[in-house]
């Protein structure tokens, strides 16, 4: 029975909104964490003010939001086609995919694919070691699918902090999740590759480009649909990229088209700009995690931190003796212990509620479980209308930009807490359609943005090239009978 059924006891229902009365109304629960419509609005023009902050010459070094130059500079036409490699490190596993684009079905096919495992040694031993691990690994699955003839382009997820200076040159700015490769940070990590594969010997690749999940996010819808120029992630983390005009981008050259733009949008708020809404349990969260003062809006927004918030809100309550008689089980009262997972799975019935409340240890009753199904509800609603703040801020620029009375877009998206949440991606969607009415946006679900995602940028890159070469040489063509006369 879902949290929200009309059909629970009458009773019960009286029983709940006597609890309830207390903590939605009182300051100290979970009425801060409900914003009102103009609150939404107030964020999203103070995120409007960071992605210009971020896209400045001079003002960029200090931008909470880095709106980072990808050098993609196109999204998929549906002429693409060919077969193409992926490489996907991110953790402590890296995949090596085959993926083929078909024009005429319009498709993106994953061939082949293989994951490996990096050792834990390998994680913290030389830079020389692990690109070494992957470029043998990458040869095993050529050879293993009998494609070392051939010299395949190769698309390249990097899930780390990298500085871009070109589609194929990422500077590691600092290693993350566990790793420490001496010789790497402040290195070329597409060089550092290309050396490890010329070492192996045996076989060689094309072009390479870098690619971050979000920008594969947005790139492995945009081949099925070309109006996509947003890539959006709520996972563990969140992220999007949306394709803003070279002559915005300051600190690029150049006056003509359009490049995608990294917004690291889990910076918002880390100059202060979110204080007067952060709640007090978002200062605990901040407070407690491994990057106290970074990150505060993927805080308030993301997987990794949904949890962490829930636990907190119920824990206060509890010794406020308002739930489970005021009792604070072992699991209840231990960082980390209510998993984000925890939120989609009570919002989904008042049974996973019990179950899950259950297995916390605690002793519950009815009130009590759903009191648990509002609280989950309330941190999740508000990460939903947070995202669709922000969203909306991208898509009223581009609308902006383009000098459009009414722009029609599309959102790649990808992420766990959109995709398992029972309510999250309608809630978000409505919100936006508030928010940015002058704007139609479909969502589409990415499908392997790391994967079949990063390939299509490497596929439009090549596209992109092909047609450069075909202008000099067309340019060249014109010019030389004018040259010999001269």
């Amino acid at each position: 029975e879902s949290c929200s059924s009309s059909s629970v006891h009458v009773r019960l229902q009286q029983s709940v909104r006597n609890v309830l009365k207390p903590f939605v109304r009182d300051k100290h629960y979970l009425q801060p964490f409900q914003l009102s419509p103009e609150t939404l609005q107030e964020v999203s023009a103070r995120l409007r003010k960071d992605l210009l902050r971020g896209l400045g010459k001079h003002s960029h070094h200090k931008a909470p939001v880095k709106m980072l130059p990808t050098f993609v500079r196109a999204t998929p036409d549906g002429t693409e086609k060919g077969d193409f490699l992926a490489l996907d490190l991110g953790g402590t596993n890296f995949r090596v995919l085959h993926v083929r684009v078909e024009e005429e079905a319009q498709k993106v096919l994953k061939m082949d694919s293989q994951i490996c495992a990096i050792p834990q040694e390998m994680m913290l031993g030389t830079g020389e070691q692990l690109f070494d691990h992957i470029a043998t690994c990458l040869g095993d699955f050529l050879e293993s699918h009998n494609l070392k003839c051939q010299t395949l382009p190769l698309g390249f997820t990097f899930s780390f902090p990298c500085e871009q200076l070109e589609i194929d040159k990422s500077i590691l700015i600092r290693w993350t999740k566990g790793f420490n490769c001496s010789g790497v940070e402040g290195k070329d990590v597409v060089q550092l590759l290309k050396e490890a594969i010329q070492r192996t010997g045996d076989y060689h690749i094309g072009s390479v480009a870098m690619v971050n999940d979000t920008v594969g996010t947005m790139m492995s819808c945009g081949y099925k649909d070309q109006s996509c120029e947003i890539g959006m992630i709520i996972g563990t983390g969140t992220n999007a990229c949306y394709m803003e005009e070279i002559k915005n981008v300051k600190r690029i050259e150049g006056e003509d088209g359009r490049m995608c733009i990294n917004t690291e949008w889990g910076g918002f708020g880390d100059d202060g700009s979110l204080d007067d809404i952060l709640t007090e349990f978002d200062v605990e969260v901040d407070k407690t995690s491994i990057n106290p003062g970074v990150h505060i809006f993927e805080k308030m927004i993301s997987g990794m931190y949904l949890g962490e918030i829930v636990r907190l809100v119920l824990v206060k309550m509890t010794k406020d003796k308002l739930l489970f008689k005021g009792q604070i089980s072992e699991a209840l009262g231990t960082s980390g212990r209510f998993e984000t997972k925890f939120i989609s799975e009570i919002e989904d019935g008042l049974e996973n509620a019990k179950k899950i409340l259950t297995e916390l240890g605690l002793d519950w009753g009815l009130v009590d479980a759903s009191v648990v199904c509002l609280v989950c509800d309330t941190i999740s609603s508000r990460s939903a209308y947070l995202c669709a703040a922000a969203l909306a801020t991208l898509v009223n620029r581009i609308r902006n930009n383009r000098k459009l009375d009414h722009l029609k877009t599309t959102v790649g998206v990808d992420g766990t807490v959109y995709r398992k949440h029972p309510t999250f991606s309608s809630k978000l969607q409505k919100a936006v359609r508030l928010l940015a009415p002058q704007c139609d946006i479909t969502f589409l679900v990415s499908e392997d943005g790391s994967g079949k995602g990063a390939a299509m940028v490497t596929a439009v890159a090549q596209r992109l090239a092909h047609q450069s070469r075909l202008l000099e040489e067309k340019t060249v063509y014109i010019l030389t009978p004018y040259l010999q006369k001269h």
